[in-house]
């Protein structure tokens, strides 16, 4: 069993790399007309020149997962803005897309918790549509969308679940097949529990993400093991092994936040379920100290018995 490591945006410890550097509309609504665009470029260059640094902190250290930031280009979703970010960066767009694919990356994207398909209100959910095509348009323009996804929640459960997940369905038809394609869901920590998600993704034929935390924190009286070996095999139809995401409780207090770093005691249950399968699977870390958490929890799990480290972030048992 091979399992692969990731992290999440920023790559801790490098100068000033933020790849999400933001534009509120307040603050561009406030420029001159003809100094808009400028800024938008500007603050949208700057987070595509961190996310390559990104990258080759990335290939430096061997690590084939990352997830990018969803904040790459500021007001791309504002129904007032809503500007060309594709055509002005196609240079930067292809270079870290050449990156991504000849150092054999896996990336995603994660839209926002407002991304969701199971409102009453039809202008929520065409915003969710506008920001998967955001979304989207970034994975295409990567040249990323052979192994790249877009992963969400099922969304809230607006006072009964079982109309929720009926509206979820309905609503899901009003996204474009190319981009459903592209989805992953993955279960909450509050909602919709490990079957739920699994039985939605199962009738939409959508691959599904396990966040053993979440699950954790919403068991509803689920146990894991005899679902893991199903929610492995939504991957089947891909070209990609299936993903996990894995943090750790702050506290017994804040157990729904994510610690600084992620307990090998917390997750230890987790992977020997996953063994008994014996089946390749990635993990994205999705602890405060990102890539420092990701080497911390490589090296600790590298010290288990029978488990061979084969690079910087990927190990073998």
């Amino acid at each position: 069993m091979k399992i692969r490591f990731g992290y999440v945006a920023n790559a801790l410890g490098l100068w000033d790399a933020s790849p999400s550097k933001s534009l509120t509309f307040t603050r561009y609504a406030a420029l001159p007309k003809d100094e808009r665009l400028e800024k938008l470029k500007f603050v949208t260059a700057q987070n595509l020149l961190h996310t390559k640094r990104i990258l080759h902190y990335n290939i430096a250290h061997e690590i084939e997962l990352y997830r990018l930031s969803s904040s790459l280009v500021p007001l791309a979703t504002h129904p007032e803005v809503m500007w060309d970010f594709i055509t002005p960066f196609k240079e930067e767009w292809d270079e870290l897309g050449q990156l991504i694919n000849h150092y054999k990356m896996r990336v995603s994207f994660h839209p926002n918790q407002f991304t969701l398909f199971t409102s009453p209100r039809d202008e929520v959910t065409k915003n969710a549509i506008i920001d998967m095509e955001f979304h989207y348009k970034m994975l295409k323009a990567l040249n990323s969308l052979e192994k790249g996804i877009l992963n969400i929640h099922i969304g809230g459960a607006y006072g009964d679940k079982e109309k929720s997940l009926v509206r979820f369905h309905q609503n899901l038809k009003g996204l474009p097949k190319e981009i459903k394609k592209q989805m992953t869901l993955e279960n909450d920590d509050k909602t919709y529990n490990v079957e739920e998600t699994l039985l939605a993704c199962e009738k939409e034929n959508i691959p599904m993400i396990l966040d053993y935390h979440h699950h954790m924190a919403n068991k509803e009286g689920v146990e894991l093991p005899p679902y893991l070996e199903r929610i492995f095999q939504t991957w089947n139809d891909k070209t990609t092994v299936p993903k996990v995401h894995i943090s750790s409780p702050k506290s017994e207090k804040a157990y729904r936040s994510h610690a600084d770093f992620v307990s090998l005691d917390f997750i230890m249950p987790f992977l020997q379920m996953a063994k008994a399968l014996n089946q390749d699977f990635d993990i994205m870390i999705e602890a405060k100290q990102k890539n420092l958490a990701m080497n911390k929890l490589v090296e600790d799990i590298s010290s288990i018995r029978g488990v061979k480290r084969i690079s910087s972030s990927t190990v073998e048992w």
